[in-house]
């Protein structure tokens, strides 16, 4: 899921409830602590406004965090993090792991935006929702493009018949699906919107306008509707009484205002006059300590997700709207040095990640998010090890000089080097001025200009970076610019033309289902989901000669997808496929395209949300607020922690009779 990085609040706007509801892990509480007279309406805020609810479509966290409230699929996740029934009852797995046919229970029923039933959901609906997804072009076909059998072919226009697609609705209330090969992870990735369901005759109504931004732009069968969408005013949600599992459903109105990120210490103050129900604090703000003199036994960090930001290199610039080069020779002579494998990774191991993220987290929290690799060390294990252990040799066995001393563990900076970045620098600037490079560098980094927070992280990675490499090196030009270019440059760009940048720091990203492979296609030359985001395009959907294939040739993006071949061939030993997948990822971070930096989480706040109620998911998608209890006293630290046992304690548990399956 592409994550946006905008803003005061890019560690937790984009899913506002995520954090507040679960402190970063969504779930559990046997300890509730809230009283007869809790609230029944969350109060927060957003930063940008959907631009689609077309959920079989969209690939970006900012219109998803919204219709994960509205649709619901086959299965969801509970306050532990385990599939479990949502449109399907139960579902059947084939001895050969091929075939997986779903139950449908026979009370989902579809709403309309005045809460009118519209019938039910039936198997026949998934099917038209997957073949909506394909006729749209959805930006998340590739989550299951290559898993249902023959999809990949209609999707390509070898076949014309959609009934060869491995989905089959075999009566109202059975459906099955056919995979290529067997997925162990198969079943997580139904919680994404390209496995949602679709009315076909709501969507032949609408045309054009089905999935439009507005309250009647969908059907609606998850835990709310819509109320309200203005824009950049106010975003609303009722409860779906005709919602199956409403019993679960306690929060009964949410109410998210628009923000800008100009004022921070807004935040806290609505919170203590009680018209928001949760409030990030940051301890970089002038009134922090009034904070902590109100709240101190209030104050919670947040733990660390499986979401990851990163900066990224434009590989094959081709916009120039926001740029402080004055001439076509910076131009060539920038694009030339972000192709240099030894600049980028100068650039990567000058960068004080740590000072970065405390122009947000502050000292005590600077290094608490801090994350140095795409996926997550613990996100799956090798050998009863943690992934990043295996990525950690990989690199080591790729390039010892660079690599031979890496920690990739979380909650540190494990590329800041100053020896190695004046080394890589050296040997950057001879190769380059063999190529007729004037030095320096000028690298366009794009910033809202409002955003305060973020716009002091900016100004830090561009003073440790000019500061260890020299500005006769290198100058990182901040180009400030107003919400909606930024946006346009950066985030929203649709194309690898379009993005308007050298580097950028506006780009993150968070699995769609439990494998590496989630983190790691995305890059993939010819069908990566975030390419653009490196100034390329997918050589799969070009129509004629890829613009950006010189860069990638130069690069060595076809070693990168040669690696990921091998490790998506590997369907029957789990242990071998993740190792496969952490020598992609050992060649993607020794390529130095892009530099992890922080995940979600290790931010601190102060919330009315009982700790651990809500859903929690890993991977695709989990309502933030079914489940959601809230109190009428703010928690305490105390509150939370023993909250936070009993909910380890039940995952490890699930953990152990999982590993005897």
């Amino acid at each position: 899921m592409k994550w946006q990085k905008k803003g005061l609040m890019a560690t937790m706007l984009v899913s506002v409830a995520l954090l507040g509801a679960a402190c970063g892990n969504g779930s559990s509480s046997s300890e509730s602590g809230s009283s007869d007279k809790a609230p029944t309406e969350y109060s927060y805020i957003y930063s940008t406004d959907p631009t689609t609810f077309d959920y079989t479509v969209t690939s970006r966290a900012t219109n998803s965090v919204h219709t994960q409230e509205f649709v619901e699929g086959l299965l969801t996740r509970d306050k532990y993090g385990q599939l479990v029934a949502g449109v399907a009852k139960s579902w059947d797995v084939s001895k050969d792991g091929l075939t997986y046919t779903y139950h449908l229970r026979t009370n989902d029923k579809w709403s309309d935006s005045e809460g009118n039933e519209q019938g039910t959901v039936k198997a026949q609906d998934f099917v038209t929702g997957l073949k909506h997804a394909v006729a749209a072009k959805s930006e998340t076909l590739y989550v299951v493009q290559d898993s249902i059998k023959g999809l990949d072919d209609y999707v390509n226009g070898k076949t014309k018949d959609f009934s060869t697609v491995g989905i089959k609705a075999v009566n109202d209330h059975t459906l099955q699906y056919t995979l290529n090969a067997p997925e162990s992870y198969w079943n997580s990735k139904l919680t994404y919107g390209v496995m949602y369901p679709v009315k076909a005759s709501f969507l032949k109504s609408e045309g054009s306008n089905f999935g439009k931004a507005a309250t009647d732009g969908i059907l609606y069968n998850g835990p709310y509707i819509l109320s309200n969408f203005t824009a950049k005013s106010v975003i609303e949600y009722k409860e779906n009484k005709n919602y199956w599992d409403k019993k679960d459903v306690h929060v009964k109105t949410v109410k998210l205002t628009y923000n800008d990120g100009s004022n921070p210490d807004a935040l806290y103050k609505s919170f203590a006059k009680g018209d928001y129900t949760y409030a990030r604090v940051f301890p970089t703000s002038a009134d922090y300590k009034n904070v902590v003199k109100q709240s101190k036994n209030n104050i919670i960090w947040s733990e660390q997700d499986a979401s990851v930001y990163n900066f990224t290199f434009n590989l094959s610039r081709g916009s120039y709207n926001a740029t402080s080069k004055t001439t076509d020779k910076q131009k060539e002579d920038t694009k030339k040095a972000v192709l240099n494998r030894n600049f980028r990774l100068a650039v990567q191991f000058a960068f004080n990640k740590t000072s970065y993220n405390a122009q947000s987290k502050g000292e005590a929290g600077a290094t608490k998010s801090l994350r140095n690799e795409m996926t997550p060390p613990s996100f799956v294990s090798i050998d009863g090890q943690d992934y990043s252990k295996q990525v950690e040799k990989d690199l080591t066995s790729t390039d010892s000089s660079a690599w031979g001393s890496i920690n990739l563990a979380d909650a540190q900076d494990g590329t800041y080097n100053l020896k190695k970045a004046k080394e890589y620098m050296a040997k950057a600037k001879k190769e380059l001025e063999a190529e007729g490079v004037s030095f320096p560098v000028k690298l366009d980094l794009p910033a809202d200009q409002k955003a305060v927070s973020t716009l002091n992280q900016t100004k830090s990675f561009k003073s440790t970076v000019e500061k260890n490499l020299g500005k006769d090196f290198v100058n990182v030009d901040i180009q400030l610019l107003s919400e909606d270019k930024y946006l346009v440059a950066t985030y929203q760009a649709a194309t690898g033309a379009d993005s308007d940048f050298d580097i950028s720091n506006a780009s993150g990203w968070s699995p769609d289902y439990d494998d590496p492979s989630s983190y790691l296609e995305i890059y993939s030359p010819e069908t990566g989901s975030m390419l653009q985001t490196l100034g390329l395009e997918p050589s799969a959907t070009v129509a004629g000669k890829d613009p950006s294939a010189a860069a990638k040739k130069t690069v060595g993006f076809d070693e990168y997808q040669e690696l990921l071949d091998k490790a998506s061939a590997i369907t029957n030993d789990n242990n071998a496929r993740y190792k496969a997948y952490a020598k992609a990822e050992a060649w993607l971070l020794n390529s130095g395209v892009q530099i992890p930096v922080y995940s979600l989480g290790g931010a601190p706040y102060v919330s009315q949300v009982v700790p651990y109620t809500t859903g929690y998911a890993q991977s695709g998608l989990a309502s933030a607020y079914k489940g959601m209890k809230l109190q009428a006293k703010p928690v305490t630290l105390a509150q939370r922690n023993k909250a936070k046992k009993a909910w380890d304690a039940k995952r490890a548990e699930i953990a152990k009779e999982e590993a005897k399956d």
